[in-house]
């Protein structure tokens, strides 16, 4: 059958690609190769039980967001949410619990309670209103980064005066605002701020661009919602509107090759072929360099492309506890001194079920989600994981977040496993770490070969976290219309 836009997995950000699509009438087919829906931002079944495949947290409802834009123009509504009175907690190495509240006052002053008075107020409100600023010039402008002459006079025709007040920040570097600030010297801040860092942006003050680095400080400070059955039920509203407006959705076909020709693409998977107009890929680019025979496309890929040794891969655990007590935080960072055996990653991200969701695991049982950062993951080995296993444990049981009686059961996942599971090439995770070199406007547009194929997802502009990955799709749907229509 001939579509209009072939779209190779079903990650968020494809999915957003996909509906936008499909409201304009286009005729959709999404080539998935798992059997469930959201590649990072999903849910998966095991035992009984249903663990998230990535992420675990919702943000990106508020206004000038791009989840928020996304329902606004589909009218998709999203059930089962739970709008979360406190983000997260953070224990530091010293044993120090921080919370972080939503609220700002409450959060100055509990940042001033555990770091101390000097530079915090200043640091914090200048990150929020930034990041503030950062969301709404992303919806702005659409076009960006530029590749074509269009895209700039879209871009001028977006233009704002208070854009301007952005372009600084992708110049200095997440250190340099802490030095700006008289922070730089205290060390147990520096530590939470590259800990905090490392969740979103995937890399340290050094590295991380001010654009970046103060948006993803910030997002416990908007909305952050917990969904009950878990975050396949965000998925599934989404995929539903494409199916109701004539999109397809094929399960088990992993695409092998995208093969160009006469004003069509051929995107040929595991278990048949499919032709259509356009092709949006919503996998890695590290994936998508070898899914086409163009060497066009290879050689203009090649210069985005991060090696293994500059991603992270991940270790993850998912854990049914006997449910004890009601926690007041879903989601804890922990420090660990010294670091991981093995691994040597410095923190762990935790994640429990909601005590009231009884779709994820039974009445009186709970579920947990547990990760952390593994650099290199090509090169990093792992031959026992039980070491490493009994570490994390050993923390959490420190921490009083997990006790050994609770636990009824356990399993964990290396990088390995990751990239058996999702195909994604080294099994890394998270999106493409921010590096100060790279600056925005160098990283990927959604154009692949300015013809008729695109690129959204987490290794593309700007790509981390479900609010990124929404508006990559936000942005590859914009520029195929923008080109073709």
């Amino acid at each position: 059958m001939q579509y209009d836009v072939v779209v190779i997995g079903s990650g968020f950000g494809a999915l957003s690609a996909a509906a936008l699509l499909c409201k304009r009438g286009l005729s959709v087919c999404i080539l998935e190769q798992a059997k469930y829906p959201g590649g990072c931002a999903t849910t998966y079944k095991r035992q009984g039980y249903w663990f998230e495949t990535g992420a675990t947290t919702l943000v990106g409802l508020d206004d000038n967001m791009p989840l928020r834009y996304l329902l606004d123009e589909t009218g998709i509504q999203l059930p089962n949410l739970r709008k979360l009175e406190v983000p997260m907690q953070v224990q530091l190495s010293n044993g120090e619990i921080v919370t972080r509240y939503p609220d700002m006052e409450q959060w100055i002053a509990e940042a001033e309670r555990v770091f101390g008075k000097p530079g915090q107020r200043a640091f914090w409100e200048h990150c929020y209103n930034f990041s503030k600023q950062v969301w709404r010039v992303s919806l702005q402008q659409q076009s960006f980064p530029f590749s074509n002459f269009q895209d700039f006079l879209q871009a001028f025709t977006s233009f704002r005066p208070a854009q301007l007040q952005l372009i600084p920040g992708a110049f200095r570097t997440m250190e340099n605002v802490l030095k700006r600030f008289n922070l730089l010297d205290n060390k147990l801040f520096v530590d939470f701020v590259n800990e905090q860092l490392l969740i979103t942006a995937q890399n340290y003050l050094g590295e991380v661009n001010e654009l970046f680095g103060a948006t993803a400080l910030c997002y416990t400070l908007f909305g952050n919602y917990y969904v009950d059955g878990g975050l396949i039920n965000l998925v599934k509203p989404v995929l539903n509107y494409s199916l109701a407006n004539g999109a397809t959705i094929k399960y088990g076909h992993e695409v092998t090759r995208i093969i160009p020709g006469n004003g069509n693409y051929r995107s040929i998977t595991t278990k048949g072929e499919f032709t259509s107009r356009f092709v949006i890929s919503g996998v890695p680019l590290n994936n998508t360099q070898y899914l086409f025979e163009n060497p066009t496309i290879k050689k203009r890929l090649q210069q985005y492309i991060l090696p293994s040794r500059e991603l992270n891969g991940a270790f993850t655990m998912s854990l049914v506890l006997r449910k004890k007590r009601n926690l007041s935080t879903l989601h804890h960072q922990l420090h660990v001194a010294g670091g991981l055996p093995v691994i040597g990653s410095k923190s762990i991200f935790i994640s429990f079920s909601h005590p009231a969701d009884t779709l994820r695991a039974p009445e009186g049982e709970q579920v947990t989600s547990i990760s952390t950062h593994i650099a290199r993951p090509q090169n990093t080995i792992i031959h026992n994981k039980q070491i490493i296993e009994k570490a994390i444990l050993a923390r959490l049981a420190q921490a009083e977040l997990v006790m050994p009686e609770d636990i009824i059961c356990y399993q964990s996942a290396t990088p390995g496993a990751w990239q058996f599971w999702t195909g994604r090439a080294y099994g890394a995770v998270g999106g493409y770490p921010q590096y100060n070199r790279i600056k925005p406007w160098q990283m990927k547009d959604a154009r692949l070969d300015h013809k008729g194929a695109y690129v959204c997802g987490d290794t593309v502009y700007p790509g981390q976290g479900i609010v990124g990955v929404c508006l990559s799709g936000i942005i590859a749907f914009r520029k195929l219309m923008q080109d073709h229509f």
